[in-house]
């Protein structure tokens, strides 16, 4: 087992916001977690990663079978655990090629190594834009891309990705699946597959090109359905969340 979240409860600025939240990931799979704006998807992506302001109540986080329940964020990603945000922050003054160098543990005085060259390539970044600061004046796309560019460099074991289809085009998303494959073992025989990976998507698209295991539902804090990931995307697009959720009841 890669990830295991056991009962979790967490508090955010004095709101109970998750409750009773029980999730286990495999090496090897991708699970997709869906659910309305407020359902408190983020916030448990926040807590796996150990953000300060979300503060657990009770329950456990295991990872690779440590509990990282009170660990540091810093802590977390030293482990192997890596995050694609939605909306991250521009960063003035440090430039996306320095901040893969320092990911990717190189040396930031000397020159991105081929690798980091050879992906920056297939993710359409040329030297002009690895020596912008980070996604100052980014358009949508070039965020996301720059995630995933940061990501490759880090190669962490298990990786969540908050919403890569939004506000992306056809063409990025597409060319963002492709990396996100590369990133998640997809290239590689089940058997073989040690990544993990935890997916945030509103419209569903993504999973056209990025094949997940299980899907979930988050309902008011608490999972409420998990199952197919095609027959719950189906249920979802006919009778939305709560039509889905009580369909899963009655079964």
């Amino acid at each position: 087992m890669l990830l295991e979240i056991k009962d979790l409860a967490v508090e955010v600025e004095g709101k109970l916001v998750l409750k009773d939240i029980d999730l286990s990931i495999k090496e090897g799979e991708t699970h997709v977690l869906l659910g309305p704006n407020g359902a408190g998807k983020s916030t448990l992506f926040l807590t796996i990663l150990g953000f300060p302001n979300y503060k657990v109540l009770n329950g456990s986080i295991i990872f690779k079978g440590e509990d990282i329940t009170n660990l540091s964020t810093t802590e977390r990603v030293k482990r192997g655990i890596g995050v694609s945000f939605q909306n991250p922050p521009a960063i003035r003054g440090v430039s996306v090629q320095n901040l893969l160098k320092f990911e990717s543990g190189q040396d930031v005085e000397k020159p991105l190594n081929n690798r980091m060259v050879d992906l920056s390539e297939k993710l359409k970044f040329n030297n002009e834009f690895l020596n912008r600061d980070v996604n100052l004046g980014f358009s949508g796309g070039e965020v996301k891309r720059s995630e995933i560019l940061q990501l490759l460099a880090q190669m962490p074991e298990f990786i969540m990705f908050d919403e890569p289809d939004s506000g992306v085009d056809i063409e990025n998303v597409e060319l963002l699946a492709g990396q996100l494959n590369d990133l998640l073992d997809k290239d590689k025989k089940p058997a073989k597959r040690k990544k993990g990976g935890l997916l945030i998507t509103h419209l569903g698209y993504i999973l056209n090109f990025v094949h997940a295991d299980k899907a979930h539902i988050l309902m008011d804090g608490e999972i409420a359905c998990s199952g197919d990931p095609n027959e719950i995307l189906e249920d979802v697009r006919k009778e939305g969340f709560k039509g889905c959720v009580e369909c899963a009841k009655c079964s």
